[in-house]
């Protein structure tokens, strides 16, 4: 088998990686970057391929499926209360 063949890949696998790689792009991720990141989110995820059968499938880590969601705000969180709402205001008119 070549190298960096994803024939030992689930259907499932496949999926969750094309919807990962899709996201990326979306973001303005390069595709041959977010393919990468895709794949290996996935590997992180199921621990590499896996063949199909009863209780394969198993996720072993959901923490990359999670981290996304965290890591952004951060420097939002450190303004105070008052500094977030004026630039949240700002925001709310350049998207009008």
């Amino acid at each position: 088998m070549a190298r960096g063949s994803k024939e030992k890949y689930s259907i499932e696998q496949k999926r969750k990686a094309l919807h990962i790689e899709e996201g990326y792009e979306h973001r303005g991720v390069p595709e041959k970057e977010a393919k990468r990141r895709a794949w290996a989110t996935v590997n992180k995820m199921h621990g590499g391929g896996s063949k199909g059968g009863s209780g394969t499938e198993k996720v072993q880590d959901l923490s990359p499926a999670r981290k996304g969601g965290h890591i952004g705000g951060e420097k939002q969180a450190t303004h105070r209360p008052s500094e977030r709402s004026v630039s949240t205001k700002k925001g709310a008119q350049t998207r009008k």
